[in-house]
C-alpha cells in the first residue's frame, strides 16, 4: 500500500512538473510573440523602436507628424518626461486650433519640454508687443522655433526692456517679433553691440538723432539685428566706396531702400555687382547708368548671377532694350517663367514692347490680365 500510494505521488509530482514545463514554456512563447508585436507597433520609418510608447501614443492622437518631428529633433523621443498635453490645452486656451497644435509640435518638437509656467511667462512678454493673442498664434503657426527656441524668459525681458530704451516704439518691436524673432534669442550684449554700431554710424554720416536713424533702419530692414557689426560695416563701406556717395547720399540710401543690402555678405554683394556691371557693360551702358539702375533698384543686389542673367537675355530676345530695363527695373521682379509667359500674350495682343511701355510685365495678375483684356478686346 505504502509502495501504491508512493508510486501515485511519484507520477502526479512528474506529470505536475510537465504541465507547468508546458504552461511555463507556452507564457514564455506567447510572452516573446507579444513582445515582438509591440516592437513592430512601434517602430518609426527609420525602424527603430521608440522608447516612449505613451507620449507616442499622445501625439498620435493630436494628429502630429510622427516622422517630421523624429527627422526633425529625434532627442525629444527619448525624454522621460514632455508636456505636450499641457502645451495643447495651453494653446488651445489661446485661440488656436487642433490642425495648428499639430503642426507646431511636428515642425519643432521641442516645443513639448516647455513647462506650462513658462509657456505662460513668455507669452506674457510677447503680449507686452503684440496686440493680441491671434498675432501670436498667427506667429507660431508660421515660425514655431521663434516662441520655442529658447526657454531664457529672463534674457527675451531684458531684451524688450533694452530695446525700448534706445528709443524703439511697440512698431518697431511689434516688426522685430513678427519677421525676425530671433533677434530676442540673441544675448542683450550683442543687440547692444548692433545698436551702438548704427548710432556710430548715425552720428559719422552727420546725422543728429540716432533713435530716429535706428528706428528707420529697423522698419525697413528688421533683420538688421541678427548680422553680425562686422558685415553690416564692411557693406556699408562697400556702398560708399562702389558708388561714390557722400554722407547725405549714403544715409537716404540705408536709411531707406538700401537698408536690406546691409544683410548680404559682403562678398556675394561684390560679386553680384561685378556681375550686373559686366553684363551691362556688354550692351553699351555706362558706369554712370548702371550705377543709377543699383541705386534706384537696390534689390537687383539680391539676384543671384544666373538668374539675373536670365532674365536679361529673355527680355533683349524679345526686343526689350537694355534702356527700357534701366527705366522700368520692377520688370526683373517677376520670374523668368512669368515673364515669357507675359510676353507671348502681348505679342500675341500686338502689343510692341519695344515701342511701349515695358511696367505692365511686373503688374499684380489681377491688374495685368483687365489690360490683357483689353487689348484683346
Amino acid at each position: 500500500m505504502a509502495l501504491r500510494n508512493l508510486w501515485y505521488m511519484r507520477n502526479n509530482f512528474l506529470f505536475g512538473s510537465r504541465c507547468w514545463m508546458i504552461r511555463f514554456s507556452a507564457e514564455v512563447l506567447f510572452k516573446s510573440v507579444s513582445f515582438r508585436l509591440f516592437c513592430v507597433k512601434c517602430d518609426n520609418a527609420g525602424n527603430e523602436p521608440l522608447k516612449n510608447e505613451d507620449l507616442l501614443n499622445n501625439l498620435l492622437s493630436m494628429g502630429v507628424d510622427i516622422d517630421m518631428a523624429k527627422k526633425r529633433q529625434p532627442g525629444v523621443f527619448n525624454r522621460t518626461i514632455t508636456n505636450e498635453q499641457d502645451l495643447k490645452i495651453f494653446l488651445l486656451s489661446k485661440g488656436a486650433s487642433k490642425e495648428v497644435i499639430a503642426s507646431i509640435i511636428s515642425r519643432y518638437p521641442r516645443a513639448i519640454t516647455r513647462t506650462p509656467e513658462s509657456l505662460s511667462q513668455r507669452w506674457e512678454l510677447w503680449r507686452k508687443i503684440m496686440t493680441s493673442d491671434l498675432a501670436i498664434i498667427n506667429i507660431l503657426e508660421r515660425s514655431p522655433e521663434s516662441f520655442f527656441r529658447s526657454s531664457n524668459n529672463l534674457n527675451l525681458e531684458n531684451n524688450i526692456k533694452f530695446l525700448y530704451s534706445v528709443g524703439l516704439t511697440r512698431k518697431c518691436l511689434c516688426r522685430l517679433l513678427t519677421n525676425a524673432p530671433r533677434t530676442f534669442s540673441n544675448s542683450v550684449d550683442l543687440n547692444k553691440q548692433m545698436v551702438e554700431l548704427l548710432q556710430n554710424v548715425c552720428l559719422s554720416l552727420g546725422h543728429n538723432d540716432p533713435a530716429d536713424f535706428v528706428r528707420k533702419i529697423i522698419l525697413k530692414n528688421p533683420f538688421i539685428l541678427i548680422q553680425s557689426t562686422k558685415r553690416v560695416k564692411a557693406n556699408i563701406e562697400f556702398l560708399r566706396s562702389t558708388f561714390n556717395l557722400n554722407s547725405g547720399e549714403l544715409l537716404v540710401l540705408i536709411c531707406g531702400p538700401g537698408a536690406e543690402i546691409l544683410d548680404l555678405s559682403n562678398d556675394y554683394a561684390k560679386r553680384n555687382y561685378a556681375n550686373i556691371k559686366k553684363k551691362f557693360f556688354f550692351h553699351g551702358c555706362t558706369e554712370k547708368e548702371i550705377q543709377k539702375f543699383v541705386l534706384s533698384y537696390p534689390d537687383v543686389m539680391f539676384l543671384a548671377e544666373k538668374k539675373f542673367n536670365d532674365k536679361i537675355d529673355c527680355l533683349i530676345e524679345e526686343k526689350v532694350s537694355i534702356s527700357q530695363i534701366i527705366e522700368n527695373p520692377r520688370v526683373l521682379d517677376s520670374s523668368i517663367s512669368t515673364l515669357k509667359s507675359r510676353i507671348k500674350e502681348l505679342v500675341n495682343a500686338g502689343y510692341n514692347l519695344s515701342m511701349s511701355n515695358i511696367t505692365l510685365l511686373s503688374w499684380s495678375q489681377k491688374r495685368y490680365k483687365a489690360k490683357l483684356k483689353k487689348l484683346n478686346g
